[in-house]
């Protein structure tokens, strides 16, 4: 499994700094939600030219008129968008074609997407897939991997993520599931040692790996 670091609800002073506390324990760098809607895609440049080296995901979260927000983001320097899996069909197909062209990748937020829809967006076999706990949710009821049983079925032979509110305590559930990256956010960002957190989820992460 590879550590996505959720960057959100925080300055890009803070997010920059952050990242560099715990640099070398993780392996992908999401710059989320609210940063681009506080900072727009200048915080996607930013956070790309800092670490050039990490593959930066942009968590547009796209519903629609993909071509443009597509275009915004790879240019500013973004390796990997999200896509909204409940957005029209056409506005998913665009955002991968548009991703396609540039050699870059699409990760389909599975957000709220009912059972019924996930076959038609299981052909795209080139996306990145992401279960996801809404924040909302995840301030009423915690991370709960139960909520996802079908879902899990259809990941299998997948490249596929996990998110919403994990941490060390979770992280034994979300090892069984076994995705091929987990998003963490605030279990990192708000720890009072961000590097000392990210070092401990990493060695739980490398111990499934050695006895998996």
């Amino acid at each position: 499994m590879y550590i996505q670091l959720a960057l959100d609800r925080m300055t890009m002073d803070e997010a920059i700094h952050v990242t560099e506390e715990v640099y070398h324990e993780i392996d992908w760098i999401e710059v989320g939600t609210s940063l681009i809607k506080e900072y727009g895609v200048q915080s996607i440049e930013r956070l790309k030219k800092e670490f050039p080296n990490k593959l930066l995901v942009a968590d547009m979260k796209t519903m629609d008129n993909a071509a443009y927000e597509c275009q915004m983001c790879f240019e500013a320097g973004a390796d990997v968008m999200t896509a909204m899996g409940v957005a029209p069909n056409i506005t998913v197909k665009t955002c991968l074609d548009e991703a396609k062209k540039r050699k870059k990748r699409v990760m389909i937020d599975l957000l709220n997407v009912h059972e019924t829809l996930l076959p038609s967006l299981l052909e795209y076999k080139e996306a990145i897939f992401c279960l996801h706990v809404s924040k909302d949710e995840q301030e009423l009821f915690g991370f709960n991997a139960a909520r996802f049983p079908m879902f899990l079925e259809e990941m299998q032979g997948r490249t596929w993520a996990i998110a919403g509110g994990i941490s060390l305590d979770s992280l034994n559930m979300v090892k069984q599931l076994q995705p091929y990256v987990v998003i963490i956010g605030s279990a990192i960002t708000k720890a009072e040692n961000k590097q000392k957190a990210a070092q401990t989820l990493k060695q739980a992460i490398f111990a499934r790996r050695s006895h998996g």
